[in-house]
């Protein structure tokens, strides 16, 4: 009994006195009187102490190294942390702030650097910023060369669609694969992107969520920065640009993707287009099963 209490009381220690791994209980017993007479200066101080004779062999010492180790492991973990803010602070320091600014105006562009630089309205989805024809126009014609270094209009039309008429130096991505080639472009500072389909109420809007999800996944070891922190979509489409804007459109063409003539284009297209989605749902399918 006594040599269990002795190691339950050490047990917190790394490694035991010599002097008490040497010593041996199983001689015959004597009277406790007699014990300590065996026991070195340090073991009769830590099983009788002074201040409480009933203590449990030292209980009290014990109960206050573990809560001393307690309260050091707590102050490492904190000065760890600290550690790793000092050495991240655009991480640890500024995505608060960032997040709060967003939350607070929604004039800011997605990465917090600054506001919106084109007007925008309200349009069919609320999450996300909209333009007028007659904005991208301006746009188109240079109105907006001071303030914005680059622009990008991506067109998520199918290529029939495409070819019968586009809005001029539009780039046709109606493809997945094709959206992430963008984020392996070289980026600029001021740089918009401008997406739009037919209507703007499907295609368009799914490319342009596309692209924002897989920056934000590209990026996210440096929250909240992006590679298009700017990006916004046409109202109402191609339709609406073409009836304002005719003459900023090459060819001066509408080409509707219900058109009759381009039936068996418009189902290879759709298959085409929801191909690369099916591969990636039976590529997440798999992890998922492995995991």
């Amino acid at each position: 009994m006594l040599s269990k209490r002795l190691f339950d009381t050490v047990d917190e220690f790394d490694t035991f006195p010599a002097f008490v791994s040497t010593l041996s209980f199983d001689y015959t017993p004597v009277k406790t009187d007699n014990l300590t007479c065996v026991m070195t200066t340090n073991i009769k101080r830590s099983l009788f102490t002074d201040d409480d004779e009933d203590s449990g062999l030292g209980m009290d010492d014990h109960v206050n190294f573990t809560s001393s180790l307690q309260k050091s492991t707590k102050r490492q973990r904190a000065d760890d942390d600290n550690s790793r803010c000092s050495k991240r602070p655009k991480v640890c320091s500024d995505i608060k702030a960032v997040v709060t600014k967003l939350e607070e105006n929604d004039d800011f562009i997605a990465d917090g650097s600054r506001l919106h630089t084109l007007p925008t309205i309200t349009g069919k989805h609320s999450d996300l910023k909209s333009i007028t024809p007659q904005t991208l126009a301006d746009v188109v014609n240079g109105d907006y060369d001071d303030v914005i270094s680059d622009y990008k209009i991506i067109d998520c039309r199918y290529p029939y669609e495409f070819e019968g008429g586009h809005i001029r130096g539009a780039e046709n991505m109606y493809l997945h694969e094709t959206i992430l080639t963008l984020l392996q472009e070289p980026t600029k500072d001021k740089q918009i992107v401008i997406f739009h389909c037919e209507f703007s109420s499907e295609r368009g809007p799914k490319m342009l969520r596309f692209l924002r999800s897989k920056d934000r996944e590209l990026n996210k070891e440096n929250y909240p920065s992006l590679n298009f922190p700017e990006i916004y979509l046409l109202d109402n489409g191609y339709k609406a640009f073409f009836n304002e804007q005719p003459a900023l459109c090459d060819p001066v063409s509408y080409r509707p993707m219900l058109h009759s003539d381009h039936s068996e284009d418009l189902r290879h297209f759709r298959v085409k287009s929801k191909s690369w989605t099916a591969g990636e749902k039976r590529k997440y399918a798999r992890k998922a099963m492995r995991f």
